[in-house]
C-alpha cells in the first residue's frame, strides 16, 4: 500500500509555528484499524484521511470528498486544523480549481474556502451553558491547582470544559501556567468531559497585536496532553466570546509554545467562519 502523504501547519503563516496535521489522500477505502496505525504512525495530534466520493471523482478536479480525522488513539467528530490542512493540500499542492471545498465528516458537511492569504472554515456553533463549579471542582484543582476562576461553561455537543481565569491575570500568565494532564483521565472518567479548555480576556494591543481572547487546549482523554492550536474548540470559544464581549467578529489566539492565531466571523445562519493560514512542510508517500 502507498498513499500520499503531507505534513501542514495550520492557522499560521510560518513553518514549525501553529498546529501540524498529517494530511492522506486516499483512493480506496481502508479498515479503520489501518485508519489508526497509520494516525499512531504519525503520532500528531490529528491525521486526515480525504478519500473520493465516486469513482469517477479526482483529487485534482472534484468538488466535494470525504474527511475523517484520528488522534493517535481514536477517532474524532471534528477537527478545524486538520480540515484547514486538508483544504491547504488539495488548494496548494494538488491544484484543485474550486473556489470552495465540501468535506463530508461525522459533524456534517464543512466547507473550505480560498480567502486572500488564507483559508475560510464554516463550521458549527456550538453553544455553553454554566457548568457548577462543584461538579468539576476535583478536575480543575488537579490541572491548574489553586489559580482564580471567573467562569465555568460546558459544552454538551463536544464534551469540553470551558474555564474562563480571572480577569486580573494576562497572556504571559496563560502562556506560561503548568497544566497537570497527567491524572485528568483519572479524575474525570465518566465521559462527560473530553477536553479542558483554559480561556482569558483578550488585551487592546502592544507589541503582540489585539485579539479578542486566548486560549489553551488540553485532551488526554483522546491522548493528546496539549493541542498546539485547535479549530474545533473555537466553535465553542466563539459562542462563549461573543456573548460575553458583545461581538461577532473576533480576533484569537491559542497560546501554546507553538502558537496560532485565528480569525473569527459568527454568521446569521448560526454558524461560524474561522480563518486561518497554512504553510505545508513535508510531502512524500506512506508505504506499509
Amino acid at each position: 500500500m502507498k498513499l500520499p502523504v503531507f505534513i501542514a501547519d495550520a492557522f499560521t503563516a510560518r513553518a514549525f509555528r501553529g498546529n501540524p496535521a498529517a494530511v492522506c489522500l486516499l483512493e480506496n477505502e481502508l479498515h479503520d484499524d489501518i485508519h489508526q496505525n497509520i494516525a499512531r504512525e504519525m503520532n500528531l495530534s490529528e491525521t486526515a484521511f480525504i478519500r473520493k466520493l465516486h469513482p469517477t471523482d479526482t483529487f485534482s478536479h472534484s468538488s466535494c470528498f470525504g474527511l475523517r480525522w484520528f488522534t493517535p488513539t481514536s477517532e474524532v467528530p471534528l477537527c478545524g486544523h486538520a480540515t484547514l490542512a486538508s483544504a491547504a493540500v488539495l488548494f496548494h499542492k494538488i491544484k484543485n480549481p474550486h473556489s470552495t471545498l465540501t468535506f463530508v465528516t461525522l459533524s456534517g458537511e464543512l466547507k473550505a474556502r480560498r480567502a486572500g492569504d488564507g483559508i475560510v472554515l464554516d463550521v458549527p456553533l456550538y453553544p455553553t451553558h454554566a457548568q457548577d463549579f462543584g461538579e468539576v471542582k476535583n478536575l480543575i484543582k488537579m490541572a491548574i491547582g489553586d489559580t482564580q476562576v471567573q467562569d465555568i461553561h460546558y459544552s454538551p455537543e463536544t464534551k469540553n470544559l470551558l474555564v474562563r481565569l480571572s480577569d486580573s491575570y494576562d497572556r504571559s500568565f496563560l502562556e506560561t501556567l503548568k497544566v497537570n494532564t497527567e491524572n485528568l483521565t483519572q479524575v474525570e472518567n465518566t465521559g462527560k468531559v473530553k477536553g479542558l479548555l483554559l480561556t482569558l480576556k483578550g488585551e487592546p494591543g502592544g507589541q503582540t497585536g489585539a485579539f479578542d481572547f486566548y486560549s489553551r487546549y488540553f485532551t488526554p482523554w483522546f491522548g493528546v496532553a496539549e493541542d498546539p492550536v485547535t479549530g474545533s474548540t473555537h466553535t465553542i470559544l466563539s459562542s462563549y466570546w461573543s456573548q460575553q464581549l458583545g461581538k461577532k467578529e473576533m480576533r484569537a489566539f491559542q497560546c501554546s509554545c507553538r502558537g496560532g492565531e485565528l480569525d473569527i466571523s459568527l454568521r446569521p445562519d448560526g454558524r461560524v467562519d474561522i480563518k486561518g493560514g497554512a504553510v505545508i512542510v513535508l510531502e512524500g508517500m506512506l508505504t506499509a
